[in-house]
């Protein structure tokens, strides 16, 4: 769970955390009101949604896995992420989801751009342009590269990766 510590201020749960960023710092949403709505209720869709995407498709960074299905489930979040992925960046000039800046809404979907890479997730473009677009952003590589090196495991998530499918390559620091 994200944990936010500002001096004696402690704010957790992302969406949280994005609304005190944003109270403090301009850029965290769009200014334009249109663009605000429209990523603020994308990004909640994140926060409360694509639930067979979280449960199917674990988050881990430095493995490459390939799924032993693609369930019905898991096609409907996918088409859901592509529909959202194409609908956002032109009405508000791209190249991401609620304009030319990276912002709270495409720091909700960053980790899903990972999971795409690990499982191989077929996606239409342009979102798979989009997840490349995220994966290649300075922070995410030091974020990928962060991963890589962490040694430590959660045995039950590994295990639940394992039990979704086959992996064939992993990239992390051996623990």
């Amino acid at each position: 769970m994200p944990c936010l510590h500002d001096g004696a201020t402690v704010v957790w749960d992302s969406l949280a955390i994005a609304e005190y960023l944003a109270e403090r710092h301009a850029g965290v949403w769009p200014s334009d009101a249109r663009a605000r709505a429209w990523a603020r209720s994308a990004a909640a869709e994140m926060h409360s949604g694509f639930a067979a995407l979280r449960q199917r498709a674990s988050m881990s960074c430095g493995q490459r896995v390939r799924l032993n299905e693609l369930p019905a489930d898991l096609r409907a979040d996918l088409a859901r992420l592509e529909a959202l992925w194409a609908e956002g960046p032109s009405p508000f000039g791209g190249p991401f989801l609620a304009g030319a800046a990276f912002g709270a809404v495409d720091a909700f979907y960053a980790p899903v751009a990972f999971r795409v890479q690990t499982y191989g997730l077929p996606l239409a473009q342009p979102a798979a342009a989009y997840a490349a677009r995220l994966l290649a952003l300075p922070a995410m590589r030091d974020w990928y590269a962060a991963a890589l090196a962490e040694p430590w495991r959660d045995e039950p998530h590994e295990a639940d990766i394992a039990a979704a499918g086959t992996i064939t390559q992993d990239l992390r620091q051996a623990p």
